[in-house]
């Protein structure tokens, strides 16, 4: 049987993590959004609560949870930030992710402390300008020089690309080889040839950092080489498998602060006599906004429980990034909707948790893409299976 209920520790981790979100975080979302950016300390802030090591264990002076952990954390963060949830994301589940899976044990204790500490933030860099959903179909090249690997190519809309100090790099090293023969580089900022584009001005998730990252002869030793030589493909699909449940809780942290926002607004807005609570069509948007947090609650805990215990197939993640994700839009929408032009202005943070949403239909991976993965492994003598 299996039981969604809070350890006494994972509640005392979300008191936490709400308790931080709501005054270091709650009161300047707005702010952040409008400038683009949120200030340089916060990722040490973060850091000395544990939430930049949060999957990182002790031995490499990470924290030492779970997936499980993770989530929780994520959504109290993205209940009032998706910008800064994301960047905590992409450090954590995507490049931190990768150098747990495919690091050695000298590789780990070079990089993972000063990750853990927030000291450093780190960057995952797959995407190119031509290589997408296609994540096989990439250009970026590495090329055996003696005992060291020449990276050549440019890498898309990489998150915490103009801060990091530790980036996690696909380069193709044998065309030939199938899938591409991918291999990940760990590449550190002041690498010779390595730069980074101008922030992108983007709709949503503002106040974190997307840049092209561009690799210029950049020279890395082999001992920088994760994992075996064109056998890193493997390794990115379980750092995406892994990513697209991770992303999952920030959405619900998107959900809930837009239902949050539409319930208290709703008991509040007087029309014809009565607080707009009481009108049957608020009402059902009201359910649907809690019926739709509550089934994403369900898919995001059996999820990460899976991914805590080693059972959480291809298949189950990306039902949990395909509802979930989808959801969350819709429920900004409908949130929008109870507040009329009040929820069309910045002031009441439901648009911005909107604009917010949009991003997780299309990052680690589409809803297109999701859909066909999951139509892949359904298991015609047993559709149900997970």
């Amino acid at each position: 049987m299996m039981d969604f209920t809070f350890t006494e520790e994972q509640e005392m981790l979300r008191d936490a993590a709400r308790s931080f979100a709501e005054t270091e975080i709650a009161p300047y979302a707005q702010e952040w959004d409008k400038n683009c950016a949120y200030p340089e300390e916060m990722i040490k802030k973060l850091g000395e609560q544990g939430f930049m090591g949060i999957l990182i264990p002790e031995e490499y002076s990470g924290a030492g949870c779970g997936y499980m952990e993770f989530a929780i954390i994520l959504e109290e963060l993205a209940r009032h930030d998706g910008g800064l949830a994301l960047a905590v994301e992409a450090h954590n589940g995507l490049a931190c992710q990768h150098i747990l899976i495919g690091g050695n044990e000298e590789q780990k204790k070079k990089y993972l402390p000063a990750l853990a500490a927030g000291d450093q933030i780190g960057a995952w860099c797959l995407t190119e300008p031509n290589s997408g959903s296609d994540a096989i179909a990439m250009e970026t090249t590495a090329t055996r020089d003696g005992d060291d690997w020449i990276l050549n190519g440019s890498k898309q809309f990489i998150t915490n690309g103009h801060r990091a100090q530790t980036y996690v790099v696909m380069t193709v090293t044998d065309p030939e080889a199938s899938p591409r023969g991918i291999t990940a580089f760990v590449v550190e900022r002041d690498t010779p040839g390595l730069s980074t584009g101008k922030k992108e001005e983007k709709m949503g998730m503002r106040s974190s950092d997307t840049v092209v990252v561009s690799l210029d002869n950049v020279r890395v030793p082999d001992a920088q080489r994760l994992n075996d030589v064109n056998k890193g493909f493997d390794d990115v699909k379980k750092v995406l498998e892994h990513g697209r449940v991770m992303i999952s809780a920030l959405c619900q942290g998107l959900t809930r602060g837009a239902l949050e926002v539409a319930a208290q607004y709703a008991q509040e807005r007087v029309a014809f006599g009565k607080p707009i609570a009481r009108f049957q069509s608020i009402q059902n948007k009201l359910a649907d906004l809690a019926v739709g947090y509550e089934a994403g609650n369900l898919l995001l805990y059996r999820s990460a429980s899976m991914l805590d215990q080693g059972t959480c197939s291809i298949k189950q993640a990306a039902m949990c990034k395909l509802f979930i994700s989808e959801n969350t839009t819709k429920s900004c929408l409908e949130a929008i909707q109870v507040l009329g032009g009040y929820g069309y202005l910045a002031e009441y943070n439901v648009e911005r948790f909107l604009r917010d949403a949009k991003l997780c239909e299309i990052g680690e991976g589409t809803s297109e893409v999701m859909r066909i993965l999951i139509a892949k492994h359904i298991d015609p003598a047993n559709p149900a299976a997970s």
